[in-house]
């Protein structure tokens, strides 16, 4: 049977300058694109882990990836909490139908931001940390 290679490190990196661009997007005020990036970044770690176990990853629900992870990486409530919030912001921090009226940027503030950031950084921990103990 052939085997692809495990491209899981490639995901970690790009999960790790995705979140890279959220903070720097946070810092210039560009709100949106980093709650979007935020989100980005921890898809694409959860897409490394799954990747590391030989996963084919599908989707960009951040909650229905990890809770269709085996049930040998145990994912807590706080963390699917954190892919639940960070799913709001797939669309709704691109796009202005998205909103009843006006577009993401007059919508995203610091905090939100922030929040999100937050929230990838644990996601992006517990992916890494799952890998590392396999």
């Amino acid at each position: 049977m052939f085997r692809m290679a495990d491209r899981s490190g490639d995901w970690i990196r790009q999960a790790v300058a995705d979140l890279e661009h959220a903070e720097l997007s946070a810092r210039e005020g560009d709100y949106e694109w980093s709650c979007f990036a935020s989100q980005q970044a921890a898809e694409k770690a959860i897409k490394a882990l799954y990747l590391f176990n030989h996963g084919d990853p599908w989707g960009h629900s951040l909650l229905a990836l990890l809770q269709g992870l085996p049930k040998e990486i145990p994912v807590d409530a706080v963390l699917l909490d954190s892919a639940r919030a960070l799913d709001k912001e797939y669309i709704q921090a691109r796009y202005p139908n998205g909103f009843a009226l006006g577009a993401p940027l007059d919508y995203f503030t610091e905090r939100d931001a922030l929040e999100s950031i937050s929230h990838a950084k644990s996601i992006l921990e517990f992916c890494r940390t799952q890998i590392r103990q396999s």
